[in-house]
C-alpha cells in the first residue's frame, strides 16, 4: 500500500487531484493557497477537500513509521518472517498492525512468561491440537523442581494457551465486532458522591444503560467527564456466555481429555485478557470518535464567531460592566486606538447613575463616538438601560458585545505588550470595544479554547483541537485577508506562508520604515523569502497603494493577465476594476496558459467586479425583551428576541438577555429531522424563541425556534 492508494481509500477524491495536491504539500504550500491560486492542479478541491488530504497523508506517514519500528523490533528477536513482514507492510490500519505485533511485544512478567520458563511450553501444544486421550499422563512428564504436580503443569499450560487466544488475530476480530455490534455502555453511581451539588449535572447519567453505538458523542463526553469527576464508574457490557460459545465453536475442534483446557483456558483469556483490553479499546475509539464530532464542532463555531459581521472603522465606546468596582469606560479611535478611560459608577452600591448618564454623554459627544459596546457579562443589562436613557446630541448605535476570553486576553503577554501602561480592566474594555469593530481581528489574539463557543473542549484530545482551530483561524483570515499596514502579530501570523516570527518581522520592518506602499515592497522583510510571498502575498491587502490590485485578492503572479486584459480593451487597470460590463465582455479563452485555466480567470474576474469586498455581513443592532430580567421573569409560552451564542451536536443554546441561556434541542429546531444544527441556526444569529418550559432550580430554560 502506497500513499496514493491510502489517500484514495479514504478520501475518495479523483486520483490526479490527490497526486497534485501532495505535490503542493511537499512543497510547502499551505491549504488556502492551494485552494485558492491552484485549482487547475487541484481539480478545484476546496478547502475541506484539501484538509482531509492532509489529515489522511499525516495518518500513512505515522502507520508507516510505525511498521518500521515493529519490524525493527521483530527483527531484533530473530522472528520476522518474510510472510510476516508482507502482513505488517500490507496493514491499512494501526489496530491490525498492533495485532501482529502482540505476540512479540516485550511484556511484563506473566504467568505465561513463568509456565515457558518452566518448560511447559511444549504440553500447552499438545493441549492445543487436541487429540490425546489421557492428558493427565503427559502432564506428569512435565513435573520437575518447579512444578510440583499435574495440576500445575495443566495449570501452567493454560496460562501460555490463553496467551495464544489473546493474540490470535481471528479471536480478537471477533470480539471487536460483538462490542461494536452489541456493546452496552453502562454506569453506576458512586453512593458516596451521590448527593453532592456538583453531581447533579450528571443525576441523569447515574445508573444509566444504552448501545454504545446509538450513544451520541455529546453524552458519552459527558459521561466520560462525570466518571473523571469520580461521581460514575462507566464499563462496558456484553453477552460474554455467547461471544464464549461462539468462539469455542472455532477453537474447539474435538472431544477429548485436552477439550475441558482449552475451554478453561478460553474462558481465562477472555475474562483476563481480551475483554478487558478490546472493552477499553472499543471505548477509546468511542471516545476518539466522539471528539471528531466535538472538535467538528468547536471549529464551525470558532469559523462563525469569527466571521461575525463587524462594525468596521468606527469611533466606540466600550464598556466592560460591573456592579460593585464600577464600569471600566474607554473611547477608541475609528483604527481601535485607545484615547481615553475612566470608570464610572452607576448600579450598587455607588449608585452614581445621574453623573455616570451625564458622563457617558459628555465623552460621545468629545470624541465623536459612533458607537457603544457593552459587554455582555456582569450588569451589561443594567447598563444597557442606563446607555439607552442617555441623550445623544448626534445619532449613537448600541451593541451588546459578547466578552467571552476577554480577562483571557487581557491579562496575556499580548495585551501587556499593546497597552503596558494600563492595568486588565482597560484592556478588557478596550477588547470588547475592537471586537465590535473587528472580530476576527480581535479574537485571533485569545487562545480559541477560552472564547466559550466549544462543546466539551476541555474533555476532548487536546493536540487534535488545537490542530483543528488553528486551521479554521486560519481559514477565516486568509478568506476575508489582511491590511498589512494596520494588522498585529497575531493577525499577520495566521496568514498563508507567514507563522509568528515572520509576522513580528513585518510589523517591526512597518515600524521602522513605515508603511508598505506596494505588496513588492514586502519582500524587503527580512527573512520573508520568496517561497513565503508565493504563499502570502495575495491574502495581504495594501489600501491606497500604487498598484490597483494591491488591494485585490489578485495575486501578483496574475497581475500580467490583468494588465494584458485592460490593455486590450484600451483602458487602465484602475478604469478596469470595478467595470462589470467590461469584464463581463472579456473572452477568458484568450488569456489561458499551461498553468493558468479558466477557474483562476473566473476567480480573477470575480475580484476585480468587487475588490477587496467583506466577505462578512455588517454589524446590527439588537434589543432583548426589556420586561425579562432575570430567570424568574421567564413563563412557559413568551415568545423572546434571542441571539445565537453557542452550537452543539444536540441543539443550540440562545442567549435572550439575562445570565442563563436556554437551549433549543435539536428536536425543537424543525419539525423534520434535523442532522446538522448549521443548517438551521448560525453563531451570533438574531431569531425567535418561543419559552417550552424553565426549571428555576436547575436554572434550566427550554426553547423552540419560532417559525417566521
Amino acid at each position: 500500500m502506497n500513499l496514493q492508494s491510502y489517500l484514495l481509500k479514504n478520501t475518495r477524491l479523483p486520483q490526479k487531484s490527490i497526486q497534485n495536491t501532495v505535490e503542493l504539500l511537499d512543497q510547502d504550500c499551505t491549504v488556502p493557497f492551494i485552494s485558492r491560486y491552484r485549482k487547475e492542479k487541484t481539480g478545484h478541491l476546496d478547502e475541506v477537500q484539501i484538509g482531509n488530504i492532509v489529515k489522511f497523508k499525516a495518518e500513512f506517514e505515522a502507520l508507516e513509521k510505525r511498521k518500521s519500528t515493529v519490524i525493527k523490533a521483530i527483527g531484533e528477536q530473530d522472528a520476522l518472517t518474510d510472510e510476516l513482514r508482507q502482513k505488517i507492510k500490507s496493514s491499512e490500519n494501526l489496530t491490525n498492525l498492533e495485532d501482529l505485533y502482540l505476540p512479540f511485544k516485550k511484556k511484563r512478567k506473566t504467568k505465561a512468561e513463568t509456565a515457558r520458563k518452566n518448560g511447559l511450553e511444549p504440553l500447552a501444544k499438545i493441549i492445543m491440537v487436541q487429540n490425546h486421550t489421557n492428558i493427565g499422563s503427559v502432564a506428569s512428564q512435565y513435573v520437575n523442581k518447579q512444578v510440583q504436580n499435574e495440576e500445575e503443569a495443566l495449570e501452567g499450560a493454560r496460562h501460555i494457551i490463553s496467551e495464544w487466544l489473546n493474540e490470535r488475530i481471528s479471536v480478537r476480530n471477533h470480539i471487536r465486532n460483538q462490542l461494536e455490534r452489541s456493546g452496552m455502555l453502562t454506569t453506576k453511581v458512586i453512593s458516596s458522591k451521590k448527593e453532592e451539588d456538583k453531581a447533579q449535572k450528571y443525576r441523569d447519567y447515574f445508573d444509566w444503560s444504552e448501545a454504545l453505538k446509538r450513544c451520541p458523542s455529546h453524552r458519552l463526553l459527558a459521561i466520560l467527564r462525570a466518571e473523571n469527576e469520580g461521581f460514575i464508574r462507566v464499563k462496558i457490557e456484553i453477552d460474554d456466555e455467547y461471544i464464549l460459545s461462539k468462539i469455542a465453536g472455532r477453537i474447539i475442534t474435538s472431544n477429548t481429555s485436552c477439550t475441558p483446557y482449552v475451554r478453561l483456558a478460553l474462558e481465562d483469556a477472555y475474562k483476563r485478557l481480551l475483554f478487558p483490553s478490546l472493552s477499553n479499546e472499543i471505548l477509546k475509539a468511542a471516545k476518539e470518535k466522539a471528539d471528531d464530532g466535538a472538535i467538528e464542532v468547536f471549529s464551525k463555531n470558532l469559523q462563525q464567531l469569527l466571521l461575525g459581521a463587524p462594525l468596521g472603522e468606527k469611533r466606540i465606546l466600550a464598556i466592560d460592566p460591573g456592579f460593585r468596582t464600577g464600569c471600566k469606560v474607554v473611547c477608541l479611535s475609528a483604527q481601535g486606538a485607545l484615547e481615553h478611560n475612566e470608570t464610572i459608577y452607576p448600579h450598587a452600591p455607588q449608585n452614581k447613575s445621574t453623573e455616570a448618564i451625564k458622563k457617558i454623554s459628555s465623552l460621545c459627544d468629545a470624541y465623536k463616538i459612533e458607537a457603544i459596546a457593552i459587554g455582555n457579562g456582569t450588569a451589561s443589562r443594567e447598563t444597557e438601560r442606563l446607555v439607552k436613557r442617555v441623550h445623544f446630541k448626534n445619532p449613537v448605535e448600541v451593541f451588546v458585545v459578547s466578552e467571552a476570553g476577554a480577562s483571557i486576553y487581557s491579562a496575556s503577554k499580548i495585551a501587556r505588550d499593546e497597552f503596558p501602561n494600563y492595568d486588565v480592566t482597560v484592556r478588557g474594555a478596550v477588547s470588547i470595544g475592537r471586537r465590535l469593530a473587528d472580530p476576527l481581528a480581535e479574537l485571533v489574539k485569545i487562545d480559541a479554547k477560552s472564547i466559550g463557543v466549544g462543546q466539551y473542549q476541555h474533555d476532548v484530545d487536546q493536540s487534535k483541537l488545537q490542530t483543528s482551530l488553528d486551521s479554521a483561524v486560519e481559514s477565516c483570515v486568509n478568506s476575508v485577508g489582511v491590511n498589512i499596514n494596520t494588522a498585529s502579530v497575531s493577525l499577520l501570523s495566521y496568514v498563508s506562508g507567514i507563522g509568528t516570527k515572520l509576522a513580528d518581522n513585518i510589523v517591526t520592518y512597518r515600524t521602522e520604515n513605515g508603511a508598505f506602499a506596494d505588496r513588492s515592497s514586502i519582500k524587503n522583510v527580512p527573512r520573508l523569502g520568496e517561497k513565503a510571498f508565493e504563499q502570502g502575498a495575495g491574502f495581504l491587502r495594501i489600501k491606497n497603494g500604487k498598484h490597483p490590485l494591491d488591494d485585490s485578492a489578485v495575486h501578483p503572479e496574475s497581475y500580467s493577465i490583468v494588465t494584458q486584459m485592460a490593455r486590450d480593451i484600451g483602458i487602465t487597470i484602475s478604469d478596469l476594476i470595478g467595470n462589470k460590463n467590461e469584464l463581463q465582455q472579456i473572452d477568458l479563452d484568450t488569456y489561458r496558459t499551461e498553468t493558468v485555466g479558466i477557474p483562476t480567470l473566473n476567480d480573477i474576474v470575480e475580484e476585480l467586479e468587487k475588490p477587496g469586498l467583506d466577505r462578512r455581513q455588517k454589524a446590527k443592532v439588537f434589543a432583548f425583551d426589556q420586561n425579562i430580567r432575570s430567570i424568574s421573569d421567564v413563563r412557559d409560552g413568551q415568545v423572546l428576541p434571542g441571539i445565537v451564542n453557542n452550537i452543539t451536536n444536540f441543539g443550540c443554546f440562545v442567549d435572550i438577555g439575562i445570565k442563563e441561556s436556554g437551549l433549543i434541542h435539536v428536536s425543537n429546531l424543525s419539525d423534520s429531522f434535523v442532522k446538522d444544527v448549521n443548517e438551521h441556526v448560525h453563531l451570533h444569529q438574531q431569531i425567535m424563541v418561543k419559552v417550552i418550559s424553565v426549571d428555576i432550580p436547575r436554572k434550566r430554560i427550554q426553547l423552540a425556534l419560532q417559525k417566521k
